[in-house]
């Protein structure tokens, strides 16, 4: 076995372009994990940039200077943000004002029935096992609210560091936007020699990088507000709020649909009661999340998840894991980067080499 092994690790790295590409990843991984916080404006202004680049060089290939392109898309995309947040955030506010008035309501009529259920089913629920549940809830509840006025006090501190982002990460984007090629030259220049490997993977991975970024902006606003217009159509309340909570849960393949569905279902629940109503809100629901996972995923993602399901639920928990936010959104393109590398690596026919 340990001569398989050896046998194996000497015929892939031996190679030079292998172990090149093996130090070009074990230096980006030690970056983001060392300094991923530190360099989190830089990351939002790439995420921001891949997701620009296509209108900039539309413009640029209709003949317009790519600086005077790079800030028409700039001045565009800021514009269409604060139209956004002025109709959605003070809604969104009013909205969670409303819901924390009438948790204490809620958290009352789930107690009450709760504390029917001995009578109800005896056989299956004691009086004791109700006290123990509903003492656990209150401390929950308890504990979240004490969370929220933490979270409050410390907003402070967010706000500040907002306001630095405001202002970075929009020259950020300018400049890798505009100065795109001689950034990529500069980069390039630092690299092994022998790069033919990674220039492979990386050749691999921008395009679809860049096609992911789009399609999951794609996704997260045609999910939301095709929620929203269920919620809406059907009387529910805070459809807003939760038709961007399901627009942004799209972030976390498969575990944001199943948390999402448990705000959805309580608020339709304590709405409704047991009634038709509430049954046909989870099939109408039920149907939005079929189409985007068995129709929209696979239109706006046909290259970039070809990867099992289990895989990629592994992959949002490592990568969650590892990187938090900035893992959980990358987690499908860090998986397929992991397939690319590893097909790079037991591939058998030669690649002729890339010069730049």
């Amino acid at each position: 076995m340990l001569d398989m092994l050896k046998s194996w690790y000497q015929r892939r790295f031996s190679d030079p372009h292998a172990v090149s590409l093996m130090i070009i990843l074990a230096g980006a991984f030690l970056t983001l994990y060392f300094f991923g916080g530190l360099i989190t404006p830089l990351l939002v202004a790439i995420v921001l940039a891949y997701l620009l680049e296509s209108p900039v060089a539309r413009l640029a290939q209709l003949g317009l200077p790519r600086t005077l392109a790079v800030a028409i898309v700039l001045i565009v995309f800021a514009g269409l943000m604060i139209l956004a947040l002025l109709g959605l955030v003070p809604t969104i506010w009013h909205q969670i004002t409303n819901l924390s008035a009438d948790v204490p309501k809620m958290f009352n009529d789930l107690q009450s029935y709760v504390s029917s259920l001995p009578e109800r089913y005896p056989d299956f629920v004691q009086a004791h096992q109700v006290t123990v549940f509903t003492d656990t809830l209150r401390e929950k509840v308890l504990a979240v609210g004490g969370s929220v006025v933490k979270g409050s006090l410390s907003s402070l501190v967010s706000l500040a560091t907002l306001g630095v982002y405001l202002i970075l990460v929009p020259l950020l984007i300018f400049f890798l936007l505009k100065d795109k090629d001689t950034i990529l030259r500069s980069f390039i220049g630092v690299l092994p020699k022998n790069r033919r490997l990674a220039t492979k993977v990386s050749a691999e991975m921008n395009q679809q990088i860049s096609n992911y970024i789009r399609g999951k902006v794609i996704e997260i606003f045609i999910v939301g507000i095709a929620s929203y217009i269920v919620f809406a159509v059907m009387g529910l309340q805070y459809a807003v709020l939760l038709g961007v909570l399901v627009g942004l849960s799209v972030l976390i393949p498969y575990i944001g649909a199943a948390a999402v569905t448990v705000p959805v279902a309580m608020v339709a629940l304590f709405q409704w009661g047991w009634t038709p109503d509430f049954w046909w809100l989870l099939v109408a629901y039920g149907i939005v999340q079929i189409l985007d996972g068995n129709v929209l995923v696979p239109i706006l993602f046909s290259e970039a998840v070809n990867l099992h399901p289990v895989a990629i639920i592994v992959a949002v928990l490592v990568f969650g894991g590892l990187w938090g936010f900035w893992g959980v959104f990358f987690a499908i393109p860090l998986a397929t980067l992991v397939k690319a590398v590893w097909g790079a690596l037991v591939m058998k026919d030669t690649v002729p080499p890339v010069n730049y």
